[in-house]
C-alpha cells in the first residue's frame, strides 16, 4: 500500500487485502488525495469492493466469533444491585436521623457574685 498514485485495479487489490486482514483504516490512511478522488468517482471500484465484501463475509462466516457477554452482563447487574442497596440504605438513614425536634432553650438563672 506504499506505492503512490495507484490505479483503480491496484487500489482494489489493496482494499481486498485490507478487508481480509481487518485493517481498513490503514488502507484509508495510505490513500493520497488523488487516489481518494479517483476512488470516489469510480463506479468500478465500488461495484468490485461490494463483491469483495460479500466474498470476505462468505469466506470468514464459519470463523466469525461473537463474544460471550454473559460475564459483562452479570457484572453490570451486580453493580446495579449494589447501587440500589446503597440508595435504600441512604434513604433509611436520612429518615431516622434527619428529623430533629427543636425545643426552646431553657432559661438559665445566674447568681450574681
Amino acid at each position: 500500500m506504499s506505492e503512490a498514485n495507484r490505479e483503480i485495479q491496484e487500489l482494489l487489490v489493496d482494499y481486498a487485502g485490507a478487508l481480509r486482514d481487518g485493517c481498513i483504516p490503514a488502507f484509508l490512511k495510505s490513500l493520497t488525495r488523488e487516489e481518494a478522488k479517483r476512488i470516489d468517482s469510480s463506479r468500478e471500484f465500488w461495484e468490485n469492493a461490494e463483491v469483495w465484501r460479500m466474498l470476505n463475509s462468505t469466506g470468514f462466516a464459519g470463523k466469525a466469533v461473537t463474544p460471550d457477554v454473559s460475564l459483562f452482563i452479570s457484572r453490570v447487574d451486580a453493580k446495579i444491585g449494589s447501587r440500589l442497596k446503597k440508595a435504600k440504605a441512604s434513604l433509611s438513614r436520612k429518615r431516622t436521623t434527619g428529623t430533629k425536634y427543636i425545643t426552646k432553650p431553657e432559661q438559665r438563672t445566674e447568681k450574681s457574685i
